[in-house]
């Protein structure tokens, strides 16, 4: 312990792995009491540093959770960008220390501007309100990276009741509090008050969460709905290859007409991988048949639509054919895989800045929500689904979920499973049935309360059948939203540098 808290190599390292242990709390392994560990040694690590080494240490805390967290980046680049083993693995190492820098920021703020050693109470809700600072941060700079939250470690632990109270950011927060006050328990028995209070802090969420972890926030609307999803396991370099097209759109309509009546049917991401208006008697075809069914089809497919000065914009979209009606234009787009940042310098450098479809737009944040057999449905393409305050915004005005997806990218590493857990916690918070239709896995049906009730195995062609109950009301987190715990950071930084202010002029 006394390493991890001087500056040097030593310390370096062992921060690194208290980071890197941080992917084990998540899924697919899920040993969530590793997030309470990782944050109390990253805080112990903090407390006797200057702003200076703060920084560095901090930034070996988030390379070390990145490394691990987001190997399947190197997956990505290498399988499917063309790169070279070599030029794969720099620009991962690249981007995750790069993504440190998060990290190093925010422990610089600590060192520097919020930490209180001699208030110990204090200096814990402090460091979580900064905690959660960083993670909301990092999932809005430069269009964010909303990954690895420790939040998401409670979808199956004691705290898993207090995501529709306050969202993955809520749990992120107590979390972090609760790492802090453990480390300064023993500074605590030195007042009987504050230990009192140090330990009702420490145990009131989690008595909390646990009472809440069943509770039905909303009620059902209308009668269940029968789905069959689709998961065609096209391989991920014959997606965009113009010779496998008629085959692609073969299966998926095949695979269609031999399912079993359903309600709704729903196909993965760019199901069709030819712009929508290419595709209008193929789609026309799909939809007499659903009508035929008393269905609604639900497909990803890129549409080209122009812009308000008349030129021709290309979107990753989801159309509905059948009984319903609207597409939804992509939000929030991948870098480098929908769109190549400094584009004019990067793009024709190397075959990963040129990827098939990588020049999307953005679609508008006013868009109506999909409607299909007379139920509003809130969807997220891909990537969309990892944002909690903006998945949050079209979940308040639906009654169902829907996540598309193509995870091919990430292979068969460990990236699949964490977005899974992304789009479970986003059902939890909602309150909300969520169906999840992937071309390779995973595909899923989770229920309310974020569990899965049925799913298809990954790498398989299949069709996912189950039902989905459409929902009303709203939960806690959907009709406030994060505002509660604006106010909640705003009011205890401001406690924090006011404190600190006044011990420096006595």
């Amino acid at each position: 312990m006394r390493w991890i808290t001087r500056p040097g190599w030593p310390g370096n390292l062992l921060v690194a792995a208290a980071g890197a242990a941080t992917t084990l709390a998540l899924a697919p392994f899920d040993l969530w009491p590793l997030a309470i560990l990782s944050i109390a040694l990253f805080y112990l690590a903090l407390r006797d540093l200057s702003p200076r080494q703060a920084a560095w240490r901090g930034w070996w805390y988030g390379f070390g959770l990145f490394a691990a967290g987001t190997s399947w980046v190197y997956v990505s680049i290498h399988d499917y960008g063309a790169a070279s083993p070599a030029l794969a693995a720099l620009l991962t190492l690249g981007f995750v220390a790069g993504l440190g820098l998060f990290f190093a920021f925010a422990a610089w703020l600590w060192a520097r501007w919020l930490r209180r050693a001699e208030a110990p109470l204090a200096d814990a809700l402090a460091f979580a309100a900064l905690w959660l600072a960083q993670e909301a941060f990092r999932g809005w700079f430069l269009t964010g990276f909303p990954w690895l939250y420790a939040g998401y470690s409670q979808l199956d632990g004691p705290l898993a009741g207090l995501a529709p109270l306050g969202g993955v950011w809520l749990i992120s927060f107590v979390l972090a509090l609760t790492a802090a006050l453990l480390v300064n328990l023993a500074q605590l028995r030195a007042r009987a008050a504050f230990l009192a209070a140090g330990i009702a802090l420490l145990l009131a969420p989690w008595i909390v969460g646990m009472t809440l972890k069943d509770h039905a926030w909303t009620q059902p609307s209308g009668a269940p709905l029968k789905v069959a999803a689709m998961q065609g396991n096209v391989e991920q370099n014959l997606k965009w290859d113009p010779a496998q097209l008629n085959a692609q759109l073969a299966l998926y309509r095949d695979m269609s007409l031999s399912a079993q009546p359903t309600d709704l049917i729903v196909w993965p991401e760019t199901a069709v991988p030819v712009l929508k208006e290419h595709a209008a008697g193929y789609l026309s075809v799909m939809d007499r048949f659903a009508r035929e069914r008393q269905a609604a089809l639900i497909t990803g497919v890129p549409i080209r639509q122009a812009n308000e000065r008349g030129e021709p914009r290309y979107y990753n979209a989801v159309s509905v054919v059948g009984d319903g009606s609207g597409d939804y234009l992509k939000q929030k787009l991948v870098p480098f895989g929908e769109y190549v940042p400094l584009q004019e310098v990067l793009r024709g450098l190397i075959a990963f800045f040129n990827l098939p479809m990588s020049d999307f737009a953005r679609g508008s944040s006013t868009q109506p929500l999909l409607q299909a057999k007379g139920h509003k449905i809130a969807t997220y393409i891909c990537y969309e689904v990892v944002y909690p305050e903006f998945a949050a915004g079209l979940a308040a005005q639906s009654e169902l979920l829907l996540t598309v997806s193509n995870d091919a990218w990430f292979g068969s590493s460990i990236g699949p499973l964490q977005h899974l857990q992304m789009a479970q916690m986003r059902a939890l918070e909602g309150g909300r049935w969520m169906i999840r239709a992937t071309n390779n896995g995973m595909t899923v049906l989770i229920d309310p309360y974020g569990r899965i009730t049925t799913q298809l195995p990954q790498f398989e062609r299949g069709v996912l059948y189950g039902e989905v109950q459409p929902m009303q009301q709203l939960t806690p987190y959907l009709r406030w939203r994060t505002w509660p715990l604006i106010i909640l950071c705003g009011l205890l930084f401001a406690w924090a540098l006011l404190a600190n202010r006044m011990a420096k002029t006595l």
